[in-house]
């Protein structure tokens, strides 16, 4: 419990001592650093020892007085968003605050929320979350030392308030420990409210008007969730008489008496997720510094939401509760990567990718089956890491090149060729064979069709195909050399270097070790969760596949190597539509004039554009939510 407390409690303490180092210089930085490392050991030893014990652990079964000092920050949080609510004229935001912390402080009052039950909770997927956040999270932080000092050299228009940025992400961290080691529904409360106002801080970090308006749009979509939250809680106190979420979910299971909160419940995970209709607050987020979105998109807010979703999944099965999950995750996962596809900005492709890719695991949560929910761990084991990766890198990108247009990348493997390699294994790591992601796309894949889902069969192998189809672009443009083209120089600093290196060797390894991370981790959860035996999830069939393919990846290269030892190489200019002018960048057309060439990605906007598919995304994903909250909670009353 000790070690539990810290890894909470620690990081709120660095937070508070980065806030007071105002100065920028050697010392903030090496204190940050060393922060970082704490964290990580800690993290490293808590999961070797739990490992190593093998049990679920519940702990704090009486803890008023904590609950009492939760109550006052709440009070605070509540003052805060009013301030900033009045000060920019968002009222909204601060009626939504006042409604949930009103109704959580009358149970707290009255003592209706004092009900027997741990508020702590240790087990294997609790492992798998505190990895996450500890060593992603950390890295991220440390990513951020070096790329803030370019990001106020490049934007001098904004003021540099980077010991109040470094202490956001720290809290942050601290929140997420506490949401995830949480059981208590109150507890998971509270830490959910701080990730919220964690994001909404750090989004609107630049003071822009654009800046403003985004992060008041996080806000108060995530308030939205956070009063289905509030709801939940009072309603699983008062006509159920339980208070923390393992309860809840073991009621929930196969019966309709708990559906009421757990869809509740859903519907604020899936606001925290950004699941369409609520997507625009994370694409909006990318206004931020690159840290702020490889942190909201890979270590803390949307795996916030993701993660309660697995939590309840086995009381998903079978009801109307799963099935609005699931038809709001599959069509998320097919329409956002839809969009992507229209998209030349790096972070915005991101974004939709993380979005498509979290709709996918939602979709995985809501079938409440074993290979579903084991698909949807290790999917988002995956995409914490690869994503991590791929935002640092087009943040370390943009401030070597002034862009983060993918354009502009064309040519990166010889302009930036240590970024362009970083970049392909953080691609590779998102779409690739024999990689986790493929692995566990399948097995969703054959839980849907054991699910009699045909919808989301249909979600999963078109939005797969046009993951693929973006995915592809992107990794083509790094590689296409352009004549006569030249490095430029590389400003990415030792720190992002650190960061960079690390994700790399960490998505390697998870592709490596992601069955050993099965057989320890995610199926020893699934039994605890679904209390029967798991069948095999990995087959020796797969991993014979898997093997294959990593020795042809190794070979290939090596034998074209081979293939062309000793061969001179024949440089020819490119046939042009017209006479080329020997630089392959211009050519004379059939009137004489000379023209310019160019080369560009298809992007499909008549098609896939956001003025053809987001706001009709966005009526329809809204429209389907209403009705199956209606009709759920309807027909359970």
């Amino acid at each position: 419990m000790g070690l539990i407390a810290f890894l909470i409690l620690f990081p709120f303490f660095a937070a508070l001592v980065l806030a007071c180092m105002r100065k920028s210089g050697p010392v903030r930085k090496y204190t940050m650093f060393a922060f970082c490392v704490v964290i990580m050991a800690a993290v490293l030893v808590f999961s070797a020892a739990n490992l190593i014990s093998g049990e679920t652990v519940s702990y704090l079964p009486e803890t008023h007085w904590i609950n009492t000092g939760m109550l006052v920050v709440e009070w605070f949080l509540m003052g805060l968003i009013i301030y900033q609510s009045f000060k920019w004229k968002k009222y909204y935001c601060a009626l939504l605050s006042v409604a949930q912390t009103g109704l959580i402080t009358w149970l707290e009052l009255t003592g209706k929320s004092e009900l027997p039950g741990n508020h702590i909770l240790s087990d294997k997927l609790t492992i798998i979350m505190c990895l996450i956040i500890g060593i992603v999270g950390c890295l991220i932080c440390v990513y951020a030392m070096g790329y803030m000092k370019d990001y106020h050299t490049h934007h001098t228009e904004f003021k540099d308030r980077r010991s109040f940025f470094f202490s956001m992400l720290f809290v942050f961290l601290g929140a997420m420990f506490g949401l995830v080691f949480s059981s208590n529904l109150t507890w998971i409360y509270f830490f959910w409210e701080i990730t919220s106002i964690c994001s909404f801080l750090l989004i609107g970090y630049n003071k822009s008007k654009e800046a403003i308006n985004n992060s008041f749009r996080a806000l108060w979509m995530n308030l939205l969730g956070g009063l289905g939250f509030a709801i939940a809680i009072a309603y699983a106190a008062i006509q159920l008489k339980i208070a923390d979420l393992q309860t809840l979910v073991q009621t929930g299971t196969g019966t309709t008496i708990a559906i009421i909160p757990v869809i509740l419940l859903a519907f604020a995970g899936l606001t925290k997720s950004a699941q369409l209709p609520f997507s625009s607050w994370l694409l909006g987020a990318m206004v931020a510094p690159t840290p702020t979105s490889a942190l909201l998109h890979s270590a803390t807010m949307v795996k916030a939401g993701v993660y309660l979703l697995l939590r309840l999944s086995p009381a998903f099965y079978g009801n109307l509760a799963g099935l609005m999950v699931t038809t709001i995750g599959g069509f998320t996962f097919l329409a956002t990567s839809m969009l992507a596809i229209s998209q030349s900005d790096g972070k915005k492709v991101l974004a939709y990718s993380t979005v498509s890719n979290l709709g996918l695991i939602t979709a995985c949560a809501g079938v409440g089956m074993h290979e579903a929910v084991w698909a949807g761990i290790l999917l988002m084991m995956f995409h914490a890491v690869s994503k991590s990766l791929m935002f640092q890198s087009v943040g370390a990108v943009e401030n070597c090149l002034g862009s983060r247009n993918i354009e502009d990348m064309h040519g990166l493997i010889v302009k930036l060729p240590r970024l362009a390699y970083v970049m392909i294994v953080g691609i590779a790591g998102m779409f690739l064979a024999p990689f986790g992601m493929l692995i566990s796309k399948w097995a969703a894949l054959k839980a849907y069709v054991d699910s009699g889902s045909i919808l989301l069969v249909i979600f999963l192998i078109f939005g797969s195909a046009t993951t693929l189809f973006y995915w592809t672009k992107w990794l083509g443009t790094l590689i296409a050399v352009h004549h006569h083209s030249g490095a430029v120089k590389d400003s990415t600093k030792g720190s992002e270097w650190v960061s960079l290196l690390v994700h790399c060797l960490l998505v390697i390894t998870l592709c490596l070790s992601f069955p050993l991370a099965s057989t320890y981790l995610i199926e020893p959860f699934l039994m605890d969760m679904f209390h029967e035996a798991v069948p095999a999830l990995i087959s020796s069939g797969n991993l014979y596949i898997m093997a294959m393919m990593l020795c042809m990846i190794v070979i290939l290269p090596i034998a074209v190597r081979v293939l062309t030892f000793g061969k001179k190489n024949k440089i020819i200019t490119s046939y042009m539509g017209g006479a080329n002018t020997g630089d392959d960048r211009t050519f004379v057309d059939s009137f004489g004039k000379p023209k310019r060439m160019y080369l560009s990605n298809w992007y499909l906007t008549d098609y896939f554009g956001e003025e053809k598919l987001f706001v009709p995304s966005l009526v329809l994903s809204a429209a389907g939510l209403i009705i199956l909250l209606v009709v759920a909670i309807g027909g359970a009353l």
